[in-house]
């Protein structure tokens, strides 16, 4: 058996050790192959693995399913592994998102401390390598500012559907003052946003709360019902960044210059966003979203090289504010 199929075969059966084992459409998905192929691979595991158990689910398919005690001394994690959890890590605290960090680095502990000490110095050292040439450790860079309690008692509202009371200041408010909302989300970008009802505004629409001009933050006893239709996903996907207006809801039009159009085209600037070309080279990016200041943020980077056709409101926003930049985003 070659190397790659080795490790094919490891990955396999760490799939089977799920609790609903592994189909073979489960294995096509996963490994790009046929359903002949998939069979086969089913047929090594089989082979490699006596303990595996093949039966017939629920759903008329069959799956095949192996002890985790079967492959635990497979599954020391890499040194890849190691440094892409220890990066994930150091994004969280780039954001902001202290509680998932916390969460994070439990996890980690718990990982390295399942690896037997004779392997875990060999790791060590491929793993601080692989660290430094990521550089997230040390990478600077802006980022919110926040409030330890208020981010654990935000967390502990919207997961068990409490009301929440905070200590809110609007940007035209000299003082915060205190309110008590319903939380459906958060949303992550330049500004972190709290999404939530106000429940002294009778049939009121979601309102976005900056979280760091949340002073204080304290989950009640009372809960709340959120409507079943509602996705934080899909709200999420009217704005461009973290802010959202119905309001200013609707297309939008950017055209990217000949030779910026390469660079934009390897952007996702939006989930909804469809791309055209135009016979000059230029390229044409349209998408549904709001949030016109935000955008100006963004495209203010590409300077000269990109025009706004739509919407207006956006189009006279940004005008007398393009430059040329010598390198583009």
């Amino acid at each position: 058996m070659s190397f790659s199929k080795a490790v094919e075969l490891v990955r396999l059966a760490q799939m089977a050790t799920r609790r609903s084992g592994v189909t073979l459409n489960d294995i096509a998905d996963e490994f790009g192959c046929s359903h002949r192929t998939a069979q086969r691979m089913t047929e090594a595991l089989e082979s490699a693995f006596p303990q595996t158990e093949r039966r017939i689910g629920d759903d008329a398919r069959a799956r095949w399913s192996l002890p985790v005690r079967a492959v635990a001394p497979l599954l020391t994690p890499s040194p890849d592994e190691l440094a892409s959890l220890v990066a994930a890590i150091a994004e969280l605290d780039q954001a902001g998102m202290t509680r998932e960090a916390a969460t994070a680095r439990r996890l980690e502990r718990k990982v390295r401390a399942l690896i037997p000490p004779e392997v875990d110095a060999r790791l060590a050292v491929d793993e601080e390598a692989m660290l430094e040439a990521l550089g997230h450790a040390a990478r600077p860079g802006p980022r919110p500012a926040n409030l330890a309690a208020v981010d654990d008692a935000i967390y502990d509202a919207i997961k068990g559907l409490r009301l929440l009371r905070i200590l809110y200041r609007r940007r035209d408010e000299d003082e915060p003052r205190e309110r008590v909302v319903a939380p459906h989300g958060l949303l992550l970008g330049v500004r972190r946003y709290l999404v939530a009802l106000d429940v002294a505004k009778t049939g009121g629409r979601l309102q976005h709360y900056r979280v760091e001009e949340i002073y204080e933050a304290v989950v009640l006893d009372e809960g709340f019902v959120m409507d079943s239709g509602f996705s934080i996903q899909r709200h999420a996907e009217r704005g461009f960044g973290s802010f959202e207006s119905e309001a200013q809801h609707g297309e939008v039009i950017w055209r990217f210059s000949p030779n910026a159009a390469p660079n934009a085209r390897r952007y996702v600037f939006h989930p909804t966003q469809r791309l055209e070309d135009e016979a000059d080279g230029s390229l044409l990016v349209r998408f549904m979203a709001s949030g016109h200041l935000e955008m100006c943020w963004h495209l203010y980077a590409w300077g000269s090289s990109v025009e706004v056709i739509a919407p207006e409101a956006l189009r006279r926003l940004v005008d007398g504010h393009r430059r040329d930049f010598e390198a583009l985003p």
